[in-house]
């Protein structure tokens, strides 16, 4: 039966997502502030966090950067805020995903059951060295370097720059991606994307550019000379 840790301080919050969760026959644990949450994790392995961001003792944030410390645990940040700059940060620190109040418990329930199928299959990746244009991904260590300088990339970054590095010079849309990557066939923001990109990039340097905007349509991965 998949665990899933529920850290959320609004009682009316956790039974609605409780009961959503109980129709798919997932096992919910409850955490009401961050404290709490992280004393869980030592103790209970879980398949999936569902993490509040404003919580009581330690705040969400903080709770995400102390599992990404041991874990790399499917994190979905919840929130009242919707602020670019909230989910820039948030997904720097690990999390997988940005989910902002208020919101379909239904869809909360496609983006696990998308991200479960995600983690599943991450073991699958064969174990191999990919070397383009200065970039170089080793997929059995999910190490990336530019210019032989390893660069730090979350979960979901890593996981989008090998896509695009792996169907080099396909272009493909944010819906596409948000399928191929995240697992998401519907409910996904494409911000999410155009977000994702946008931290790839920097951390890229001057690599940036072979990640290429195709204007009305998308993104592809080209190495440029």
């Amino acid at each position: 039966m998949v665990k899933i840790l529920l850290v959320e301080d609004e009682a009316k919050m956790r039974e609605l997502i409780r009961i959503a969760f109980k129709k798919e026959s997932f096992e919910t644990y409850e955490a009401i502030d961050g404290k709490q949450a992280l004393n869980m994790l030592k103790n209970i392995h879980f398949d999936i966090v569902i993490l509040d961001i404003m919580l009581p003792e330690i705040d969400g944030w903080t709770v995400c950067r102390e599992i990404r410390k041991v874990s790399d645990i499917p994190i979905i940040m919840l929130t009242a805020r919707g602020e670019e700059f909230d989910k820039l940060f948030g997904f720097e620190l690990g999390a997988d995903d940005y989910i902002v109040k208020p919101f379909s418990p239904r869809e909360l329930v496609a983006r696990v059951k998308a991200l479960l199928r995600r983690a599943e299959n991450k073991n699958i990746e064969i174990s191999s060295i990919i070397d383009l244009g200065d970039i170089s991904i080793n997929t059995l260590s999910r190490e990336v370097k530019v210019e032989d300088k390893a660069i730090s990339l979350t979960n979901k970054e890593y996981e989008l720059l090998l896509f695009l590095v792996t169907n080099q010079n396909v272009v493909f849309t944010r819906e596409q991606l948000l399928l191929k990557v995240w697992g998401y066939d519907q409910y996904g923001d494409p911000r999410t994307v155009d977000t994702h990109i946008k931290r790839v990039r920097e951390k890229l340097g001057n690599k940036s550019s072979f990640i290429a905007t195709v204007w009305g349509v998308g993104y592809k991965f080209e190495v440029k000379k």
